[in-house]
């Protein structure tokens, strides 16, 4: 049975197709729209043209007709019928299809179908317009009883409003309402239309085009960089695999070498204490016989004499100078044992792993060297063995160089945690001594220090000057970096022993 096909990951839209999805309706819509608006402005242009264009025809012909409205506020008889005649023969009225004659108040003076003369009707907004002194023409549509109340002949007809200026210079006597059929306003408006309309679609269809095309430019630009990105980032993955695969065989490594580390540790402080140390102490016996023999010599010896011909004044001497000698080494052979092996930290936290650095020192040195420890540290934050092992070989050999070289001083430890690890601060208020001629000679002491530190990814500064003291400034993350949890760092082989050093080059 086949295994199931996985399901394909639906294909994303390129930028310029979600452009063509996406902005085409806009454009579209954005067309009508302009079109639209573009329409009823030639339309509205094409209305009060021809209805000014009337207007002028009208206010030449009628006026002169309406000077008796300036006397009595109404059209005599014989003006009356001289615009009756002007209504059927002239040529401009042809054009229109009903006339009405208002005055500014709203009282009908005259109309073309003898319709509601004489009658006071309400004052619209093209009447409004025309007493105020403007030419106001618009596409009137209305139906039923609104177009018979307004006198209007048909349901969609070309409404114009003009005012009448009588003798009097700047003075509207009379204002004249008249009706025109749509037709050549539609045919106009209509040529007006379609060309408009023809610019506006093909101004959207060229900007159309090119926005696509400069927005495909980028979207070809987009997918070519995300293919490259798709590319080197199958390539870190790959590194980032190799690199795992890698720092799990430099942990293993350093898990072995830091087990053998130990071992070999452990084993170089169990060859000496049972090695030498139980050498000179049978050395030592010899020695006691030695003596013990000599305060009860035998028979045959003469006088002042013992075994291989010594002298007996400068025999008790000898003895007590070998003695010393036996027991001194064995001292420091016994010292250098217990300085190796690495004492049980697992349970212990970082305060006091310190603690127990401080103490040990004190009792070997007896107090010579004062030391004040503060540490402040997080006691629910955890810390691996590497950090542990470190700090305590780092306060070992720092607190050594301070016994070596600034004996009588006074000495200062501080250990704190932050956001970057744990800090450790050693202080001392000796002799100090000149850095670049300790880097010159390469201390091993300050070398191995460095080296353990930066091993764990952390950083270490030293400042001195003779006569102002020494302060040593270490940082170690808390973090994993590349070495082992649970042992000692892979420097530990070389640095281990010089914790105990005690030759003068251990700075």
């Amino acid at each position: 049975m086949p295994p199931p096909t996985p399901p394909q990951t639906p294909r994303r839209l390129s930028l310029s197709q979600q452009f063509l999805l996406v902005s085409f309706p806009v454009l579209l819509a954005s067309t009508l729209v302009i079109g639209w608006w573009v329409g009823r402005q030639v339309e509205e242009s094409v209305v009060h043209r021809i209805g000014g264009d009337t207007a002028l025809y009208v206010d030449g012909f009628i006026a002169p007709h309406l000077e008796g409205l300036a006397r009595d506020g109404r059209i005599g008889d014989a003006d009356r019928r001289a615009l009756e005649a002007l209504v059927v023969d002239a040529d401009w009225a042809r054009r229109i299809v009903s006339l009405r004659i208002w005055r500014p108040d709203g009282v009908v003076l005259f109309s073309s179908d003898g319709e509601g003369v004489g009658q006071k009707l309400e004052i619209d907004e093209g009447l409004e317009a025309a007493a105020a002194g403007s030419i106001y023409a618009e596409i009137s549509v209305r139906r039923g009883s609104r177009q018979t109340d307004h006198g209007q002949p048909l349901e969609r007809m070309i409404e114009t409003y003009t005012p009448i200026h009588t003798a009097r210079r700047g003075h509207i006597g009379a204002i004249a309402e008249f009706y025109q059929m749509p037709d050549e306003i539609d045919r106009e408006a209509g040529i007006a239309q379609r060309r408009s309309w023809l610019i506006v679609a093909a101004v959207m269809l060229a900007t159309y085009l090119l926005l696509f095309l400069i927005v495909r430019r980028g979207s070809l630009t987009i997918v070519n960089q995300r293919n490259e990105l798709r590319e080197k980032l199958a390539q870190l993955t790959a590194m980032h695999a190799q690199n795992e695969a890698l720092n799990a065989r430099v942990r293993r490594a350093a898990e072995e070498a830091i087990s053998i580390n130990e071992a070999l540790l452990q084993r170089v402080s169990a060859d000496v204490h049972d090695g030498p140390s139980q050498d000179l102490g049978f050395a030592l016996m010899q020695i006691k016989n030695l003596r013990d023999a000599r305060s009860s010599p035998a028979p045959d010896v003469p006088p002042g004499m013992i075994p291989g011909g010594t002298a007996e004044a400068a025999l008790p001497q000898d003895l007590d100078r070998i003695s010393d000698a036996v027991q001194a080494a064995m001292r420091d052979l016994r010292a250098i044992s217990a300085d190796l092996e690495l004492p049980e930290l697992e349970p212990l936290s970082l305060a006091a792993v310190a603690a127990r650095v401080v103490r040990d020192f004190e009792a070997k040195t007896q107090g010579a060297v004062p030391v004040t420890l503060e540490a402040p540290v997080d006691p629910d934050r955890p810390a691996p063995m590497r950090i542990k092992t470190t700090l305590y070989r780092l306060l070992q050999e720092s607190l050594a160089n301070v016994f070596r070289h600034a004996r009588g001083s006074r000495c200062r430890v501080e250990l704190r945690t932050d956001a970057a690890g744990i800090r450790l601060a050693v202080d001392d208020d000796g002799p100090g001594f000149d850095l670049p001629e300790a880097g010159a000679r390469r201390r091993l002491g300050l070398s191995g220090m460095r080296q353990r530190v930066e091993s764990q990814g952390g950083t270490f500064a030293v400042t001195s000057a003779p006569g102002q003291g020494t302060r040593i400034r270490v940082v170690l993350p808390l973090a994993a970096h590349g070495g082992a949890e649970g042992g000692m760092s892979t420097t530990d082989t070389t640095n281990a022993t010089n914790a105990t050093n005690t030759d003068e080059d251990g700075r």
